[in-house]
């Protein structure tokens, strides 16, 4: 998600001091310092030695399961990890079939902001590169067009476009600074002001908690003009628009845009999937009982186990419960803690499950969860041909790019072009959607949906013969059409702060009853910034302390862990009666 329509946050990232602190995803419903956690010499805490070498089942492997895994096997103990698939859950980097192997489409996380520091972490451990991603309007890309209701527009900045956009960029900011506090809640992300967070948060939580995103464009005076709310949904903040999320939270859109989660994306060169494997074969260079040179990957012999097909409860030895698993290949290991870090709904419909696993007011919250639908598809092309400058009817130079990110209220709705280099195999992603425009491709295959594309940019690019230069099948994905996900990622509705929290907190198990303890929830969808990256790694790190906690150890008291400093700075509490 980046700006399309700039928002306050962009407009103020560029504009601020050089000296001022950056933003980070720092809160604001738990403002603990991941970064500094993950970055203090002191390490994440430790175990006492009587339980090195214990098991721990961790079930998904995805990038929330490799670095709880990850950290585990740091501290000493045996993670022992399951995946129906394969490793990188929604870091998907597909290849296309018969196309040199350095041509990739990321199907699902793609572009990542640098407020993501937790996220920085691992990536800078993985040894990665990242560059800037080419979004609609970003400095890096080349060209714009926004297609509107049959009219294009061409730009290579906000300035190009006609004023009207920069009347709904300027509603759109006054709409936050009015009903949401924006700048005093931007500056005390940058300067970790936590009592300030909490007071300016304290008070949005118990007013918008009710409140669509939609309707929080109503009540803005800004916003009077329908046709500003309909460009602002079709184009907005977003690529693609965010009219998709009009039914959603409105606290779910402000989380993005304080920490500034919408700006400045950068892609990993070579796929996103890298990251949850190179952890998945990396040695650590500091390690707790394990020998120099165990990995994730020797602890398993190669490969996790296969998919989990049940869970339930048994009697823990000296009292208590453990949690026992049964695989796909049908074996049953029984283990003293969990970490869960699939999709929740996973355990409502693909896994059979005790009911004892969680209390009753964790499993209302895990069957009220909305999970937003997600379609891509993209082809491979000869060559970057959309940097060709355009010629006109009669074959004069036009000064403007062949073909350019595209915006619409078309099927395609965002189209992004990818290239490695002049001269050298690119890649488009012909479409990018949400919600119902996504629901509109599920029933077709990826040739027919590839036509609709074609037919849709066509209308756009009169010009340009974009099948030409296809040089292979597309790819494509719905993840609401895939059986281990059965959705892209969460995204709260009005009402739904009480449920999420009841989510986040589960690490937090000294306050469960006993035999509730011992599995815990990790992911993105646990997080309170679901479809980012940095949120599956913020509760992979919450479930690692609960573990540590579990097992008697604890934490250096110079690098408290979000458990020891939870009474301080838990999230709002709502009252449910």
């Amino acid at each position: 998600m980046t700006s399309t329509v700039p928002t306050a946050a962009h407009d103020e990232q560029h504009d601020a001091p050089r000296d001022e602190p950056p933003l980070t995803m720092f809160g604001p419903d738990f403002p603990f310092a991941y970064d500094d956690y993950l970055a203090h010499p002191a390490g994440l805490g430790q175990i006492p030695a009587t339980e090195h070498g214990r098991e721990v089942a961790v079930i998904g492997g995805g990038l929330s399961g490799v670095v709880a895994a990850y950290e585990l096997m740091t501290m000493g103990l045996k993670p022992v990890v399951y995946e129906a698939d394969r490793i990188g859950g929604r870091l998907r980097t597909e290849t296309f079939p018969g196309c040199p192997p350095e041509l990739t489409a990321e199907m699902g996380a793609m572009r990542f902001p640098p407020s993501s520091t937790a996220l920085s972490h691992y990536i800078s451990l993985a040894g990665l590169e990242t560059v800037p991603f080419p979004n609609p309007l970003a400095p890096e890309t080349p060209s714009t067009v926004v297609d509107l209701k049959g009219e294009s527009h061409y730009a290579r900045g906000l300035d190009d476009l006609p004023e009207v956009y920069r009347i709904v960029m300027d509603a759109w900011n006054s709409c936050l600074e009015e009903g949401a506090d924006f700048s005093d809640m931007q500056q005390a992300i940058r300067t970790r002001d936590i009592p300030r967070i909490r007071e300016i948060w304290s008070r949005l939580v118990e007013k918008l908690d009710n409140q669509t995103f939609y309707g929080f464009l109503c009540d803005s005076p800004a916003f009077a003009s329908f046709r500003h709310r309909e460009i602002f949904g079709q184009v907005g903040f977003g690529t693609g628009g965010w009219d998709t999320d009009f039914p959603n939270s409105v606290l779910e859109i402000l989380r993005v845009v304080y920490t500034g989660a919408d700006d400045d994306h950068r892609g990993i060169v070579g796929g996103s999937q890298q990251l949850p494997e190179r952890l998945w074969e990396r040695e650590p260079s500091k390690l707790v009982h394990w020998p120099h040179g165990t990995s994730l990957r020797s602890l398993h012999g190669g490969e996790p186990r296969p998919a989990v097909t049940r869970l339930h409860r048994t009697a823990a030895a000296g009292g208590g419960t453990a949690v026992t698993v049964t695989d796909a290949s049908g074996a049953v290991r029984t283990y003293p803690a969990a970490v869960f870090t699939a999709q929740s709904w996973m355990l409502l419909a693909k896994i059979d499950c005790d009911d004892a696993l969680l209390p009753i007011d964790h499993w209302t919250a895990v069957e009220r969860t909305h999970y937003m639908e997600s379609s891509k598809l993209f082809v491979p092309v000869d060559r970057p041909f959309w940097r060709d400058e355009a010629v006109d009817a009669d074959g004069r130079p036009t000064g403007r790019d062949t073909m350019s990110m595209t915006l619409t209220d078309r099927m395609t709705r965002g189209t992004y072009l990818l290239d490695n280099g002049p001269g050298r195999p690119a890649a488009i992603c012909l479409s990018y959607t949400w919600c119902d425009d996504s629901s509109k491709w599920l029933p077709l295959s990826a040739g027919e949906r590839m036509e609709v594309m074609l037919k849709s940019l066509r209308e756009i690019y009169p010009g340009v013969d974009i099948r030409k230069h296809i040089i292979g099948d597309p790819v494509t994905v719905s993840w609401e059409d895939e059986p281990y996900f059965m959705g892209a990622f969460k995204a709260n509705l009005p009402g739904h702060y009480r449920y999420q929290r009841r989510l986040f907190t589960h690490f937090m198990q000294d306050r469960l009853p006993a035999d509730r303890r011992g599995l815990f929830l990790a992911g993105d969808d646990i997080s309170w910034t679901a479809g980012w990256a940095e949120g599956a790694v913020q509760t992979a790190l919450n479930a690692v302390w609960g573990v540590m906690h579990q097992f008697g150890g604890g934490t250096d008291p110079a690098n408290p862990g979000p458990g020891d400093v939870y009474d301080t700075i838990e999230p709002v509490h709502l009252p449910e009666d």
